[in-house]
């Protein structure tokens, strides 16, 4: 079961004055970990600046509605193994720095046209999104007119309160880390057969290719494990193997 991308319609999720005007996006230096070379997944530290964030947390709030996942036929429902709250975002000059900023960091031969609309996702206690990969089975949501199947994916955690426990992204299928430096971003209380547990820290963020030769890569199966005390902010990043139509596009909205 996965989420699905859909006709948007125009949202009013439009940035006020305030926090756009004479802005200019900053440049990005990274500083990251590669966490596993096959599947490729490499973490981020400060993926989105503070005053991102809060954009973000501004633009989303009082627009999230039950997330739902769709079928093997393409039509979404609510469903008891994703719990969590979501919205598309409009672009607007800070959400477009982020896109260029995901987009540029896959290399120069990823077009914007490939990119799905920004998707913040909220969890308050007890929600979370059962194990599931953000690659699709169903031809149905493989299309060319939906640019094929999802190449990418980040993760970024928005915000989190400062009280949070549980609320972190697990990957089961992976071998935990040997090196005791993972542990400020990784859960290495969980046991050996728990997988790979990130931590949902503030602006850091988890990026991993789906495909492998074409295929999706099953060990990229991962969870949102569900909030146990305060709430987490989370923003998914897609892009697809090919361009999508325009109407789904994140320029769309």
């Amino acid at each position: 079961m996965l989420t699905t991308l859909l006709p948007l319609p125009l949202l009013a999720l439009v940035a006020t004055a305030s926090s756009t005007r004479n802005y200019t996006c900053p440049q990005h230096l990274y500083n990251v970990q590669i966490f596993s070379e096959d599947p490729l997944i490499i973490y981020i530290p400060a993926f989105i600046t503070p005053d991102e964030a809060s954009h973000l947390q501004s633009i989303s709030s009082g627009n999230f509605e039950s997330s739902r996942i769709a079928d093997q036929t393409g039509q979404q429902h609510l469903a008891k193994t994703r719990t969590s709250r979501s919205t598309s975002l409009s672009s607007d000059p800070i959400v477009r720095c982020i896109e260029e900023r995901a987009l540029q960091f896959q290399g120069y031969d990823t077009p914007r046209t490939h990119l799905e609309p920004l998707q913040a996702v909220q969890y308050s206690i007890g929600e979370n999104y059962k194990p599931h990969t953000d690659w699709f089975t169903s031809p149905a949501q493989t299309t060319p007119e939906f640019g094929g199947n999802r190449a990418t994916s980040f993760f970024v955690y928005v915000s989190a309160s400062e009280d949070i426990a549980g609320g972190g992204t697990q990957f089961p299928l992976l071998d935990a880390p040997s090196n005791e430096k993972w542990c400020e971003v990784v859960n290495c209380d969980a046991g050996w057969d728990e997988g790979v547990t990130f931590r949902p820290i503030p602006q850091n963020a988890v990026f991993w290719r789906n495909m492998k030769g074409g295929k999706g890569d099953k060990r990229t199966l991962h969870a949102g494990l569900p909030v146990q005390r305060g709430q987490k902010l989370g923003m998914n990043i897609w892009t697809r193997e090919g361009e999508l139509d325009g109407k789904y596009r994140s320029d769309r909205i």
